[in-house]
């Protein structure tokens, strides 16, 4: 009997390695995707087929503005020299490219309005021969009647328990004698994340998640602990919150960041600084990670995580902006190395404000505010593909 080797499963593979050498710190890259190529085709029973291949596995998000389905690429430039093969007959009138800030946006116009499309009509091709990754979309012609059932259908299908029991691990950044960034008005960093934390924690619960909190109150913790915590417990997924500040009081704004070795840009390097240095606040719990030991895990492990991550973060980014929680200005996901990222458990590390600016410091404290946070993570969470 074949297994199937999906990412997931390189992780729990990895594991057997990393139960022999112990914590292993983990330096993973989010790589620059690239479009190679675009075609359409028509297959059996009249379904357009719309093949987008790329260079590496592609985080994406699918919309369907009238008459037109819209495939978002995170972390990919639009290619002028790359256009479309049209075949006849298809519902694809013609398709573009459109830049949004880090992200591609594939439009496809269509001839006639379709549904929205379920994981049935979906594939992700790993590379074979002389392709690279490719994104399968199959799909008819329907009514508008059609149109607004299955929407009902897949907001009933939202609210399902899942299945299987996914492992979410949530930090709540700082505690105990490090309080984190503190507001003008005296708001601390650690009180506000441990307080969206319980709010998530129970969010989670209720959504048939098994979830665990590296710190349920004031309590003092080593990033290094933090990310083996996560590894006891054999997380899905790692969920870091934070608050954040700027020398600019103007500047305000989540924002959301995944580990690499190197910084996007400058303040996410300054912000990974500034956070990897709680942990020299008590030099006795402090770790030097080994960079030796890094060679332990594969390649492959290390593209998995990084894959993963990278898939979370944009996800939770477009929940955010669903949920009309303001954004900070530039990319809504960064890279910077972040000690309490490195480990197997794929993780971002959520910066839910700027507790330096005033109007968003009362704004955090708020119950109504941070329900609104809980809501947009809890429905990132649910939107997330474990099993790939």
């Amino acid at each position: 009997m074949q297994m199937k080797v999906t990412r997931r499963t390189l992780l729990q593979m990895g594991g057997i390695t990393f139960a022999v050498v112990g914590f292993v710190p983990r330096m993973a890259f989010a790589a620059r995707n690239a479009l190679r190529s675009m075609r359409t085709g028509v297959q059996p029973g009249e379904k357009t087929r719309l093949v987008i291949e790329t260079a590496n596995r592609p985080s994406y998000s699918l919309s369907y503005p009238e008459n037109q389905l819209v495939v978002d690429i995170a972390n990919m430039s639009a290619d002028s020299s790359i256009s479309a093969k049209l075949a006849s007959g298809t519902l694809i009138s013609d398709v573009k490219q459109v830049q949004v800030d880090d992200h591609l946006h594939i439009v496809a116009n269509l001839r006639k309005p379709i549904a929205h499309l379920d994981k049935s009509q979906i594939m992700l091709l790993e590379p074979n021969g002389d392709n690279d990754y490719r994104l399968v979309l199959d799909f008819t012609a329907t009514s508008a009647e059609k149109i607004a059932s299955a929407v009902k259908t897949g907001e009933k299908t939202e609210q399902k328990t899942p299945q299987k029991k996914h492992v979410i691990i949530i930090d709540p950044g700082h505690g105990g004698k490090d309080p984190g960034c503190i507001g003008k008005g005296g708001t601390r960093e650690k009180d506000i994340v441990l307080s969206v934390g319980r709010k998530l924690k129970a969010r989670l619960d209720e959504a048939g998640f098994k979830t665990y909190l590296t710190r349920a109150n004031d309590t003092y913790i080593t990033l290094a602990g933090r990310a083996e915590f996560a590894e006891a417990r054999k997380g899905d997924l790692f969920i870091s919150l934070h608050a954040n500040a700027n020398p600019s009081r103007s500047v305000k704004g989540f924002s959301i960041y995944t580990l690499s070795e190197k910084a996007s840009d400058e303040e996410a390097k300054k912000l990974a600084e500034s956070e990897n240095a709680a942990d020299k606040i008590g030099v006795d719990g402090f770790t030097e990670f080994e960079r030796d030991i890094r060679a332990a895990l594969s390649s492959l492990q290390q593209h998995a995580v990084a894959e993963m991550s990278e898939e979370y973060a944009n996800g939770c980014a477009r929940a955010f902006r669903a949920a009309k929680v303001e954004a900070q200005a530039g990319p809504s996901v960064r890279h910077a190395p972040f000690a309490v990222l490195r480990s197997t458990v794929p993780g971002a590390l959520l910066e839910l404000g700027h507790l330096s600016n005033g109007s968003e410091e009362k704004l955090l404290k708020t119950p109504d505010h941070q329900n609104k946070l809980v809501a947009a993570i809890v429905r990132s969470i649910k939107n997330y593909n474990f099993d790939v």
